[in-house]
């Protein structure tokens, strides 16, 4: 039996120039028809990568080969998220580089409100919200201690804080720790969902200051400002290799730790990925790298 429809798809490595590196995202696009959402859910389900992403044109007018603007949407194979980076990068890469899209930015329309995406020589720039955290004490908070304690376990933290608006908790190990440190943590899924319900933390950063000391530099020999690790097994994803949304509170918080307005990072899972971000004066944050599309395809439905 012939399709009814056929989709473009794509798997993109985000915040990477190599394959296998970075993080995998799933790219759809879907035209100018809104899918039901519960076929976008089934998709995500069907990638199972920690997010899928669908660019539906605004338009006809508005193709992917010349448009300026698009709906952008993320899935991760158990539900629909607010903010999700590294699927946007992706998304950028497939209509500049296999869409052939000329122009030098376009706006994608989100549940977070628009995000521009601009040429930056071999990198994609992502404008994105600014995310404050706030301190949180975890005493008096059960559950909180317990979440804390299932990803550090008895490491001591210097800062532990809280982004509302992404319901990310950022846990900043002491200085006196190595990259080797937050490398070798490995907190069990079960254990943080068996902790935490979900509705007041959906993920968990770790951060640790970058150091000539403790190991954390590029292959250059330049130092990170910062590293981090991203676990959020509330969204399905038991730790997510490279996560723009989780520095858009990482670049707040460090920006004025450091007193820098321009970061250089890492993210130290297993695929690893390297970002750079500009904190800006109007509460926006600029987080670019690079991206390789690694897989073509279609979608039959």
């Amino acid at each position: 039996m012939a399709a009814e429809k056929e989709f473009p798809m794509f798997v993109v490595d985000a915040f990477t120039n190599k394959p296998f590196g970075g993080n995998p995202a799933a790219v759809c696009l879907v035209g100018t028809q809104e899918l039901d959402e519960k076929f976008y859910q089934k998709i995500a389900m069907e990638m199972n990568l920690s997010e899928t992403a669908f660019v539906r044109e605004v338009t006809d007018s508005e193709s992917y080969e010349t448009g300026v603007r698009f709906h952008l949407r993320w899935f991760t194979p158990t539900n629909e998220v607010p903010l999700c980076g590294h699927a946007t990068l992706a998304s950028a890469a497939v209509i500049f580089y296999h869409s052939g899209n000329d122009n030098q930015e376009i706006t994608f329309d989100t549940l977070s409100g628009p995000i521009k995406a601009r040429r930056k020589g071999s990198m994609i720039c992502l404008d994105m919200p600014l995310n404050n955290p706030v301190p949180v004490d975890p005493e008096g908070q059960d559950e909180i201690s317990k979440v804390i304690k299932s990803v550090v376990g008895d490491m001591p933290c210097t800062d532990i804080l809280y982004s509302r608006t992404t319901k990310k908790l950022l846990l900043r190990l002491k200085d006196t720790h190595s990259r080797a440190d937050l490398e070798g943590l490995s907190p069990n899924p079960q254990s943080l969902l068996a902790a935490h319900d979900g509705s007041t933390v959906k993920g968990v950063i770790v951060t640790l200051k970058g150091d000539k000391d403790n190991g954390c530099m590029d292959d250059q020999g330049q130092i990170y400002d910062f590293v981090s690790r991203y676990f959020a097994p509330w969204n399905g994803i038991p730790e997510d290799p490279v996560t723009g949304s989780a520095h858009t509170v990482l670049g707040s918080y460090w920006s004025n730790q450091l007193n820098k307005l321009s970061l250089y990072a890492r993210q130290c899972s297993q695929r690893g990925g390297e970002l750079h971000m500009d904190i800006r004066s109007d509460g926006r944050i600029d987080v670019y790298g690079e991206a390789v599309i690694v897989l073509k395809g279609a979608l039959n439905l």
